[in-house]
């Protein structure tokens, strides 16, 4: 990491004589790029590494080409010759899901939501003009293929998982119908590709747009689809109606030119669905198989969407098998599979965690029956090792950033998370009062701590189990 910041130095030296106060490094998103703010005495920049140099590629040559075209995202302002670091134009923290997780579903919020839109069509029509689509990073279009290709990852991932009967010819050509006719669409422009709210940065209550990278030539419903469907947004049916036929005015606006609306929202809803399972595939992949405890506990709110959905909308287009599967798949009985245990007020189940210094011993259990869990952390890299870490503790910021980035906490706390839901979900059936989980590691300050704060926090999302959360090594955290 040292010889990254110290790259990003030479970089920005060699376009500024400006002063560099200090190079935070950003948390880790899905992707293999790192991000970093650089702060000056008079401004701040992001600087992304990423060793994909196609992938790098493909963001510069977009950014240029929509900068000319007057699309709101970042201005880079300059590169490495290996092309593996870049400095850009910095929005702030502040994205439209943290805008709507602040203010709610308001009127302010509904109208950064019509601002994004707005710039959205702009954005996929005036951008799509003379844009040079070799350089995607994988196909040119979204097209069949590329519609199949989503609706059997859902299969695998997750429509087999459920055990269902079904006929697989029939389904498969259900499968190819469904992929022919959201091909033929009557507008195909650019394509964001992830078009949803934590890639709509609000800076000074205007919009602008980040991670496009993956776009290509694509429907225009397929975006808005993205958008307005996100399950973390969690948009009601006016909002989503209203938002629709307000970007439908957009592009007529710029196209100066009317569109067929029923026939446009017919096959948004298409794409609707198309998103909605490829979501559910994602949960499947990530719950099912890679074992990853949270993407489960959203499947059933996935379930929920994909229910409503089919009581609301319609595809145009008569898909026997395929729509007789979707039905079955949203009933109670297969929804519940997927629902956690909930505690309610009457549970008299108390789940007391505890961080503790191995130094100190092993905290005990006075309940009736004793027992529990012991994890020990100290396999996990130590941030106390590290000067900047030292008088910090697992709750702080640059520590937690540190276990989550740069060690296989993530991996260790998910492998908890399978073990204690078993025991959890089990003592709650079962009346049981008390259940308790300790965490050590040497000094009980930083591993041990944010593996506990992080169980507590799993435990209450998941079975809104009462919580007794102890750090019993806090008085010496900075001595």
């Amino acid at each position: 990491m040292q010889a990254i910041t110290e790259a990003i130095r030479q970089l920005f030296a060699g376009v500024s004589n400006e002063t560099i106060d200090s190079i935070e490094k950003l948390p880790q998103s899905g992707s293999d790029r790192i991000y970093f703010r650089v702060h000056t005495p008079g401004r701040s920049l992001i600087a992304t590494y990423n060793t994909n140099v196609k992938e790098n590629g493909t963001f510069l040559n977009f950014s240029n080409h929509f900068i000319a075209q007057g699309c709101p995202v970042a201005n880079v302002f300059c590169v490495n010759k290996e092309q593996t670091l870049y400095l850009q134009q910095d929005f702030g923290n502040e994205s439209l899901l943290h805008k709507i997780e602040q203010h709610g579903h308001n009127e302010y919020v509904y109208g950064l939501f019509e601002k994004s839109l707005q710039a959205l069509a702009h954005m996929q029509i005036e951008g799509h003009k003379a844009l040079n689509y070799d350089w995607c990073i994988t196909s040119k279009e979204f097209g069949k293929q590329a519609i199949l290709s989503d609706l059997l990852y859902y299969k695998y991932y997750f429509l087999d998982t459920l055990k269902i009967p079904y006929d697989k010819e029939k389904l498969i050509e259900d499968f190819e119908a469904l992929s022919t006719y959201l091909s033929h669409v009557d507008h195909k422009y650019f394509m964001f590709r992830d078009f949803q709210s934590r890639n709509i940065m609000i800076q000074n209550d205007a919009v602008h747009f980040i991670d496009y990278q993956g776009g290509m030539r694509g429907a225009l419903q397929y975006d808005v689809a993205s958008m307005l469907w996100q399950a973390k947004a969690e948009l009601n049916d006016d909002w989503k109606q209203r938002l629709l036929h307000y970007y439908m005015d957009c592009v007529e606006g710029i196209l100066k030119e009317s569109i067929d609306r029923n026939r446009f929202e017919t096959q948004y809803n298409g794409y609707v669905l198309i998103r909605l399972l490829q979501v559910l595939g994602a949960y499947g992949f990530r719950g099912l198989f890679e074992r990853k405890a949270h993407f489960l506990t959203s499947i059933p709110l996935a379930l929920r969407s994909v229910k409503w959905f089919l009581h609301s909308r319609r595809v145009g287009i008569v898909l026997p098998e395929f729509e007789r599967l979707l039905k079955l798949m949203v009933e109670d009985e297969v929804v519940n599979r997927f629902e956690p245990v909930q505690a309610t007020e009457q549970t008299p189940l108390v789940v007391h965690i505890n961080s503790f210094s191995y130094k100190k011993g092993i905290p005990k259990d006075d309940s009736e029956n004793g027992g529990g869990f012991v994890f020990d952390c100290r396999g996990i890299l130590n941030p106390g090792r590290f000067d900047d870490y030292k008088k910090l503790s697992g709750q702080d910021k640059p520590v937690k950033d540190f276990l989550e980035q740069q060690t296989q906490m993530p991996v260790y706390l998910n492998s908890i998370y399978n073990i204690v839901d078993i025991s959890v979900e089990d003592y709650i059936k079962r009346g049981f009062a008390n259940l308790q989980i300790n965490f050590g590691c040497t000094g009980g300050q930083h591993r041990s701590v944010f593996a506990a704060d992080a169980l507590a926090r799993h435990l209450r999302n998941k079975f809104k189990v009462k919580i007794e959360l102890q750090h019993t090594n806090k008085e010496n955290w900075l001595r």
